[in-house]
């Protein structure tokens, strides 16, 4: 009755699954002659070690030369800054959200029923937000900024200036130096010089150094942001209508854990255009000091002297 039902790994053998409920194997086994219920089809689920699952996300889609040496990098480098007490920050940006009426995942608390559109049409949003932070590791503080315009590297640049204004500064008045764990791609790709120039400017205006390191390609789910900030922005969202910016922040700041996760949340309007590139005289100059092994994934940007 069981095997017209059965699905499995073409590579794995005994790796087998069933989408059948309790109630639909025990009426099988009575067609069978078998008459149990559905507590002994639980207890012999048990017996043969099956239980309800989801499909986990550990498969990465491709395999990137020189990983592993990367991830001892990156392992190496984030154990040195925290032992110094100087700032590990994560850095990246969380799936778009369109505005409006839109039905969430997940339940709330409610006397009458959420009246959502029937269909997640772009046409009916009242606008889009972009949720990009960082999450200081040595701190287990969140800082997210909600754009309502485009992810851009001046985008990423603004996020960490802003955190730098309102908490970096206060925290790490004595640190020289900052390290900034980013993916291999999108608004702050370790291709994008324009990234690298707005780093430089940082620098300059902070006079610390500021180390990056990459996350190599396909592996941006171990970027710390990814599991230790984002699931919870996710959870203040589920079930409400984000019908306005001011919400989402209000919810965002709600965002904390037993464990001691603090978020922040900032609203940021301002209007980035695309395709803006790094001048003529950085990539002429190019200040950015690339490390001797792996220099695509790791550089730093040095404070460069005063112009005053």
């Amino acid at each position: 009755m069981i095997v017209g039902y059965t699905a499995g790994s073409p590579t794995h053998e005994g790796v087998l699954w069933t989408n059948l409920t309790r109630t639909e194997i025990a009426s099988g086994l009575a067609a069978e002659g078998f008459n149990v219920s559905v507590t002994v089809v639980d207890r012999l689920l048990e017996e043969h070690d099956l239980r309800k699952r989801k499909a986990e996300k550990t498969k990465t889609m491709g395999d990137t030369p020189h990983r592993d040496a990367q991830f001892r990098q990156i392992a190496r480098l984030r154990q040195e800054y925290l032992d110094e007490g100087a700032p590990v920050l994560s850095l990246d940006t969380k799936k778009r959200e369109i505005l409006g009426d839109f039905a969430r995942p997940g339940r709330v608390w409610t006397r009458t029923p959420l009246r959502a559109w029937d269909h997640d049409f772009r046409s009916h949003a009242t606008g889009v937000l972009i949720p990009q932070g960082i999450y200081d590791v040595g701190r287990n503080e969140g800082y997210l900024e909600l754009g309502t315009s485009r992810d851009t590297s001046d985008f990423a640049f603004d996020v960490l200036w802003g955190w730098w204004c309102l908490h970096g500064c206060r925290h790490y008045r004595r640190a020289e130096r900052l390290l900034l764990l980013c993916d291999s791609g999108g608004s702050h790709s370790c291709r994008r010089w324009r990234f690298k120039e707005l780093l430089q400017e940082f620098a300059d205006a902070t006079r610390l150094e500021v180390r990056v390191a990459h996350y190599p390609t396909h592996c941006s789910k171990y970027n710390p942001i990814e599991h230790r900030l984002f699931p919870y922005v996710t959870k203040a969202w589920q079930g409400v209508l984000l019908d306005n910016v001011e919400w989402a922040k209000t919810l965002l700041n709600r965002a904390t854990t037993k464990t001691g996760l603090v978020t922040y949340a900032e609203l940021r309007t301002t209007d980035y255009p695309l395709g803006v590139k790094a001048s003529d005289d950085f990539l002429a100059n190019m200040p950015i000091r690339f490390d001797n092994v792996l220099p695509v994934w790791n550089y730093r940007a040095l404070p460069r002297p005063s112009r005053n």
